[in-house]
């Protein structure tokens, strides 16, 4: 009689660490996203890297890690989710050795989307395996817990980039914001083993290849020519790409159709936009990434080469903004969302905006004389719209996928943001540097990335009208998570079911 609850014990404290050990993970990959805009300068000076160099160290991350992103959720569901996890963070530590070991700039570039597709194959897992492993009434915690570590992930990584790079450690210079995965994923791989328990879809699926091949294609075709079209004056065949990608996503999906029929195995599962929730909630994300790939590239390179401050400088101007995102993340779920439903995000959205106004404002008005503290109110403003969004998002996108495809639903979320955030990366050559005259004097160069970034943040600004505008097909009140009527699902209901998937 004393052996269940014990087992119960043991169970609840399992997940409980192997919740740790992913999120942990997922911290790592989102710093690692934003650490290395902060060290730019550094690494430029470095590596003597060319400014087309530098937008693919960060481009080619984003557009390797949104390619493999749907497969990398495919293959968790087919050979395990904890499998696929510890093969993502086992190469994602390879790749950030190579990284930190660059001997030019075209390895840092092969090495970062090397970076990039490892982390595809890790990431769709985190919530994968959160899904698998908690019911539906204590998943709201978790993803609000989530949306937390994304918000600090995505903005601390600026501080601890420039930390490094400030204290250049052993005379490495920049190497160390690469290096500092090494330990990390050398301790998740470690602990990963054994605590996380194995899951998979319930029915058996096979790989498909020929959509892996589409979806690749697709998203190449829409976001290469973007990245490099103002670098080479926008030729016709960059055009004609990108039309042509949207001929091969209609493809893809007519094929995605025709496997589901054929053996049921498709590599997106086209059902799930029938749920009104992911479906919309996807758009959302989409469109989300193309702000965030916009402003934290800009805010970077108007702060270090606009107006001449020191990464440190411009790494702890953000920390307002940390903290901001990580506060109002925390009491969006928890406090704001039960009650108000889809209104938080929609707030969010325009609180958004809102900080992006009055951060325009304010560069309009002190040119390049204004100072760090002065930053903190457009920043804590933006902060907490960020942070209404972040963690309720991810509960409403997945509460009603089912758990046998939730490793497909959670890589067609990061997919979207992701390609999203390659999209708004690829439009910076436009809004930003597009309205940089060339053969400017030194001295006319800092009004004119101040004048840059107002113009940038003016198109993020349309961006988050266009996001509050999908959010009303959002459901008002998100619904608990719905378990599949086949049968296989069903069984999970029932606690001891839920303790043996949990038992590897």
């Amino acid at each position: 009689m004393t052996s269940t609850p014990l087992l119960a014990e043991q169970t609840d404290r399992r997940r409980w660490f192997a919740l740790a050990i992913v999120m942990t993970a997922a911290f790592m990959d989102l710093v690692d996203v934003t650490i290395v805009n902060i060290a730019i300068p550094s690494i430029q000076e470095g590596l003597g890297a060319t400014f087309s160099s530098i937008q693919w160290i960060t481009a080619g991350y984003a557009l390797a890690f949104a390619a493999g992103l749907i497969t990398g959720g495919r293959l968790g569901d087919i050979y395990g989710r904890k499998r696929l996890f510890l093969i993502g963070i086992g190469g994602f530590t390879f790749a950030s050795a190579l990284c930190g070991f660059a001997a030019n700039s075209e390895m840092l570039v092969a090495s970062r989307i090397l970076q990039g597709a490892t982390a595809a194959l890790m990431v769709p897992q985190v919530l994968s395996i959160v899904h698998a492993t908690f019911p539906a009434h204590e998943r709201g915690k978790v993803f609000g817990l989530f949306g937390a570590i994304v918000g600090l992930g995505a903005v601390s990584g600026p501080l601890l980039g420039a930390l490094l790079t400030e204290w250049n450690l052993f005379g490495l210079e920049w190497r160390p914001i690469f290096l500092i995965n090494l330990p990390v994923g050398i301790a998740g791989l470690i602990l990963g083993i054994r605590y996380i328990s194995e899951s998979k879809a319930p029915k058996a699926l096979r790989l498909d290849l020929v959509g892996v091949a589409l979806a690749t294609l697709g998203l190449l075709m829409l976001i290469y020519p973007l990245t490099r079209g103002e670098e080479l004056n926008w030729p016709l065949w960059g055009h004609l790409l990108m039309v042509g990608s949207f001929a091969v996503f209609a493809i893809f999906v007519m094929y995605e159709r025709y496997k589901a029929r054929k053996d049921g195995s498709p590599l997106v599962e086209l059902s799930l936009f029938k749920v009104k929730s992911f479906a919309a909630g996807t758009a959302v994300q989409l469109t989300f990434g193309v702000a965030l790939g916009i402003f934290f590239l800009v805010w970077t390179l108007y702060m270090q080469v606009g107006l001449g401050w020191s990464a440190l400088r411009a790494g702890t101007t953000g920390i307002p903004f940390s903290i901001a995102v990580s506060v109002a993340a925390g009491i969006s779920v928890q406090k704001l969302v039960p009650r108000f439903g889809r209104k938080v995000l929609q707030a969010g959205a325009l609180t958004m905006a809102a900080g992006l106004l009055i951060y325009i404002w304010e560069a309009d008005r002190y040119g390049t004389a204004i100072h760090s503290w002065q930053m903190a109110l457009p920043l804590v403003v933006m902060g907490i719209g960020m942070g209404l969004i972040v963690a309720p998002l991810t509960e409403a996108v997945l509460s009603e996928v089912p758990r046998g495809h939730s490793g497909s639903a959670s890589g067609l979320i990061n997919t979207m943001q992701q390609t999203g955030n390659a999209l708004g990366l690829g439009l910076v050559s436009v809004v930003f540097f597009g309205v940089i005259d060339d053969g400017l004097a030194p001295g006319q160069m800092g009004m004119a990335f101040v004048d840059a970034f107002q113009n940038a943040l003016w198109w993020a600004v349309g961006v988050l009208v266009i996001i509050f505008g999908l959010m009303f097909a959002l459901p008002a009140h998100s619904r608990a998570a719905v378990e599949d009527g086949d049968g296989d699902d069903a069984q999970m209901s029932s606690p001891l079911a839920k303790e043996s998937a949990l038992t590897p």
